[in-house]
């Protein structure tokens, strides 16, 4: 039997959507096998692939094992999820949705703290008043500590985030947090403000191959006819 390539899609919700129709406006019919509530399908045009209907965080987790060949998910959950990023998967495409930047907020209120080095700085104050590093909420942990270790900022301790992270400082949960956001309103509804140079990770969809993968030269043929397909 021949192997067939393995591709991992969103399984609800809006970036389902999102990947739905660019596989559409690229001529590719996705259709779901056995039970419309079932988690595989196929793509009539390239009868070799298998798709795989699973959350936005498992398609990293396939891809970091090799259990997907190919996969649609976000950036932010992709460098998250894979300490080597780079190393493991390769980027073939931006998908041009799911657009959403990584960044560090904290309280507006904060007039002087403008940039990371002004966080050291307020850190090394804030332990000397409060006996205490200063507390960052975030889902984006691995994120957060590979930046905040390249902006020399060491003074602070990581809460995880199981809520609306926003939230957090104005329910004493933390003092700043480490989120995604789009437009920035929500951040501004809960009087955040992002750093100058406090942007993480300027993320979307991107169509990404694992370096993991059990690869064969028929696989990689497959992999050619759906890059190129949607490039089109």
């Amino acid at each position: 039997m021949t192997e067939r390539l393995v591709l991992a899609l969103p399984s609800k919700g809006r970036l389902m959507e999102q990947c739905a129709s660019m596989l559409a406006r690229a001529g590719l019919s996705v259709a779901k096998s056995g039970s419309a509530r079932g988690y595989q399908g196929d793509i009539a045009e390239l009868p070799g692939v298998e798709v795989n209907f699973v959350s936005s965080a498992e398609i990293a987790q396939l891809l970091k094992s090799g259990k997907a060949h190919l996969g649609i998910t976000g950036e932010d959950l992709l460098r998250e999820t894979i300490a080597d990023c780079d190393g493991r998967i390769t980027f073939l495409r931006r998908c041009g949705f799911g657009q959403a930047d990584v960044v560090v907020a904290v309280p507006a209120a904060w007039i002087d703290v403008r940039r990371m080095s002004d966080l050291e700085e307020m850190a090394i104050g804030f332990r000397r008043v409060h006996g205490r590093r200063m507390r960052v909420a975030t889902k984006y942990m691995n994120l957060t500590r590979r930046f905040f270790a390249q902006q020399g900022v060491s003074g602070y301790r990581i809460v995880e985030s199981l809520g609306a992270t926003e939230g957090a400082p104005a329910a004493l949960l933390a003092e700043l947090i480490v989120d995604i956001t789009t437009t920035g309103a929500t951040l501004r509804a809960n009087a955040l403000k992002v750093l100058e140079d406090g942007v993480i990770l300027k993320s979307q969809a991107s169509l990404v191959a694992s370096n993991a993968a059990p690869w064969t030269e028929e696989l990689r043929q497959l992999e050619r006819a759906l890059a190129d397909r949607l490039r089109v």
